[in-house]
C-alpha cells in the first residue's frame, strides 16, 4: 500500500495550482481594466493632444474662429463703435465747445481708432488749459475732463488793466480791474514774457505758501533784484536784501521781506510773533535773525 502521507502531497499541489491560476486571472482583469481607462482616456480631451493630426485640426478651428471674429469687427466696428458723444468737464473759463472742437475728432470716428494721448495734448494747446484727461466711453462716447489754469497774481497792462497770470506766468485772462482777491505783481517784464520767467514762479511759490491769515493781506508782491530785472529793488529799505527776495506788501502799508519759498511755516511763526508789536516793516527772510522797524 502507499505510504499514508501520499494524499496530502496531492491536495496542497491542488490547492497550489488553483492559487496561482486565480493569481494570473486577478492580474488579467487588472491589465483588462487599466487598457479601458487608458482607451478612455485617450477618447477624450487628452486624444486631441495625444494626436498630431487632431491637434492640428484643432488649431485650424481656432484659427478660422480668430480670422472670422477680425472681419466681423472690421466690418462692423468701424459702422458700430463710432464716436457719436463727446462729453467735455471741468471747465468755467473755457467753452465746453471750444474744447471740442480744439479735440478734433469729427463724429463717426472708429471709437478704437481714436488716440487719447493726442487729443488731449490738442485740447491742452488752449491757453487756459493746464492740463486734459480722454478716456473712451465705449460703445459711442469720448469723455474729455480739463484743468483749467488758475490766475495767482495780477500785473498791469501796458495799455491798461490787468494780466491775471498763473503760477507759470500764463496769462489766464484780461481784466479792467484788478480783482481783490489777487495780489498785484510789480513788474516791468511784458506781458508776452510773463510766461516761464522765473521771478514769477518764485512769487507764485510764496504765495501759495502763505496762511490764510497773511494771504488775505497782501496787496502787492514783488521781488528784488534778479537776473530777469523784473523788479527792481521793490521798495525795500536797504542794500542788505539779496538778490531775489519776495516782498510782500498788505493793505495796512507794512511792508515784509519774506525772502525765498523755502521755510515757510517757520517764517510764518516768525511774523506771526512780530506782528503783536506794531511796526511797519518785517525781515523774516532768515528767522533766525528776523528784523522789525
Amino acid at each position: 500500500m502507499p505510504p499514508d502521507d501520499e494524499p496530502g502531497e496531492s491536495e496542497r499541489a491542488s490547492r497550489d495550482t488553483a492559487t496561482e491560476a486565480a493569481r494570473r486571472a486577478s492580474a488579467s482583469e487588472r491589465a483588462s481594466l487599466d487598457g479601458r481607462r487608458e482607451a478612455a482616456r485617450a477618447g477624450g480631451l487628452g486624444g486631441w493632444f495625444a494626436s498630431p493630426r487632431k491637434y492640428r485640426a484643432l488649431f485650424f478651428v481656432l484659427a478660422s474662429v480668430g480670422i472670422v471674429a477680425a472681419v466681423a469687427w472690421a466690418l462692423l466696428g468701424d459702422r458700430l463703435l463710432v464716436v457719436r458723444v463727446v462729453t467735455v468737464s471741468g471747465t468755467h473759463l473755457v467753452a465746453p465747445a471750444q474744447v471740442i472742437t480744439a479735440a478734433d475728432v469729427p463724429a463717426g470716428t472708429p471709437l478704437i481708432r481714436v488716440d487719447t494721448a493726442l487729443v488731449a495734448a490738442r485740447v491742452e494747446a488752449i491757453t487756459q488749459v493746464a492740463s486734459a484727461r480722454v478716456s473712451k466711453d465705449w460703445p459711442d462716447g469720448l469723455s474729455i475732463t480739463v484743468t483749467e489754469r488758475v490766475p495767482v497774481m495780477a500785473v498791469r497792462a501796458a495799455g491798461g488793466g490787468y494780466y491775471l497770470v498763473d503760477h507759470d506766468g500764463v496769462v489766464v485772462r484780461s481784466a479792467s480791474a484788478r480783482p481783490a482777491s489777487l495780489p498785484l505783481f510789480q513788474t516791468g517784464v511784458p506781458g508776452s514774457q510773463l510766461r516761464g520767467n522765473p521771478d514769477v514762479a518764485t512769487a507764485a511759490a510764496v504765495l501759495a505758501e502763505l496762511p490764510s491769515w497773511l494771504d488775505r493781506e497782501v496787496e502787492n508782491v514783488a521781488v528784488t533784484g534778479s537776473a530777469s530785472g523784473s523788479s527792481g529793488n521793490a521798495g525795500v529799505e536797504g542794500a542788505s536784501v539779496p538778490a531775489g527776495s519776495v516782498v510782500l506788501s498788505t493793505g495796512g502799508g507794512e511792508t515784509v521781506v519774506w525772502g525765498t519759498p523755502a521755510m515757510a511755516g517757520v517764517k510764518a511763526r516768525e511774523l506771526a510773533i512780530l506782528m503783536r508789536d506794531r511796526a511797519s516793516y518785517y525781515d523774516v527772510s532768515d528767522p533766525n535773525t528776523a528784523v522789525t522797524k
